[in-house]
C-alpha cells in the first residue's frame, strides 16, 4: 500500500477541502509551519494564497483526500526507471510505502551517478569485454578466478578486496532475491558501486579493467528486473551483450570472498596496542 501527505483546510460552512501535496508548500511556511516535537513540519501554506493548511497525517492514496500522485509526471520528469528503482527501494512489497518526493530524487541520483560511472570508464569496461571474448570465456568471474591462479591476472591487495566486498554483496543481494526482498537488492547495488567508486580513485593498474568490468556486469544484471531500460542500453554499450534479458544471474564466486590474511589486534592488560596481519591459513604457532 502506498500512502502520502495529506493537508486539508475548514471551510466557513465546517466542510473539509483537502489539496494535493504538489499544491502545498512546507519549504516556505515561515510562521505558518507547525512543527511537532522532533521538529517535522506537520503544518505548511497552500501555494495559490499563501494561507495555512493543516496536516492530515500520511494516508492511503486515494481520491476522496485527494493526495494521489501521478506517476506519468515523475516519469516525465526522471523516467520510468527511477520510478520503478524508488518504489522497489523505499520499502519491502509487504510494507506500506510512504512516498516522498526526495527519495525519488535520490533514486534519480543514483542511476545518473551510475551512468557517470560506465561513461567515465567504458573505455576498460569494453577492453575487458572484448578480450574476454577471444579468450572464449563467458562468464567474467570464472575468468578472473582461473587466471589469477594462473598469474594471467595478477589482482593487487585494493583489486581482491574490492572483489572480496562485491561477490560478498552479490550473495546477499541473491538472497535477498529469493525473498522478494528488492530494497536490500538495491541497496547492494548500491553498495557495490561505492566499491568500484572507491577503486577507481586509485592508480589505473592492469588488472583494474578487470575487476570494473565484473563489478558492473553485476550491478546491471542485478537491476535488470528493477530498471530495465537504463540496464538494457548499459548492458549492450560496454559491450556485456546484445541482451541482458538473454545473461544469466551473476554467480557468487566464493574465490574471490576467501580473505588472505586477516587482522589480529595485540592487547596487553586488556588495552589494545597494535595490530597485526596474519595469513588467513596461518597456525597457532605462527
Amino acid at each position: 500500500m502506498v500512502v502520502a501527505e495529506t493537508w486539508y483546510r475548514k471551510n466557513a460552512d465546517g466542510a473539509v477541502e483537502w489539496f494535493n501535496p504538489a499544491e502545498v508548500d512546507t519549504k516556505n511556511a515561515r510562521k505558518d509551519a507547525q512543527k511537532d516535537g522532533k521538529g517535522k513540519i506537520t503544518g505548511a501554506v497552500l501555494k495559490a494564497d499563501g494561507k495555512p493548511v493543516i496536516f492530515g497525517g500520511m494516508e492511503k492514496m486515494s481520491k476522496s483526500k485527494n493526495n494521489g500522485v501521478d506517476p506519468q509526471t515523475l516519469i516525465d520528469k526522471y523516467g520510468a526507471d527511477t520510478v520503478r528503482l524508488y518504489v522497489m527501494f523505499a520499502s519491502p512489497p509487504q510494507h506500506s510505502l510512504e512516498w516522498s518526493d526526495e527519495g525519488v530524487d535520490g533514486a534519480y541520483r543514483f542511476l545518473r551517478r551510475l551512468w557517470s560511472f560506465c561513461d567515465a570508464n567504458e573505455a576498460q569496461i569494453t577492453w575487458a569485454n572484448d578480450l574476454l571474448r577471444t579468450e572464449d570465456c563467458a562468464d567474467m568471474s570464472d575468468y578472473i578466478a582461473m587466471s589469477e591462479v594462473g598469474r594471467r591476472i595478477k589482482l593487487l591487495p585494493d583489486s581482491a578486496e574490492c572483489r572480496r566486498e562485491t561477490h560478498a554483496l552479490l550473495k546477499k543481494a541473491l538472497f535477498d532475491y529469493e525473498r522478494s526482498q528488492f530494497n536490500t537488492v538495491v541497496s547492494a547495488c548500491m553498495g557495490i558501486l561505492n566499491k568500484l567508486a572507491k577503486l577507481d580513485e586509485g592508480e589505473t593498474t592492469p588488472d583494474r579493467p578487470w575487476v570494473l568490468a565484473e563489478g558492473v556486469g553485476v550491478i546491471l544484471r542485478l537491476l535488470a528486473p528493477i530498471a530495465p531500460h537504463i540496464a538494457h542500453h548499459l548492458w549492450r554499450e560496454l559491450g556485456y551483450g546484445d541482451d541482458i534479458l538473454a545473461a544469466p544471474l551473476p554467480r557468487v564466486d566464493e574465490f574471490a570472498m576467501a580473505r588472505k590474511t586477516i587482522t589480529m589486534v595485540v592487547q596487553v592488560s586488556g588495552k589494545l596496542r597494535g595490530k597485526i596481519e596474519v595469513a588467513a591459513d596461518a597456525d597457532n604457532a605462527a
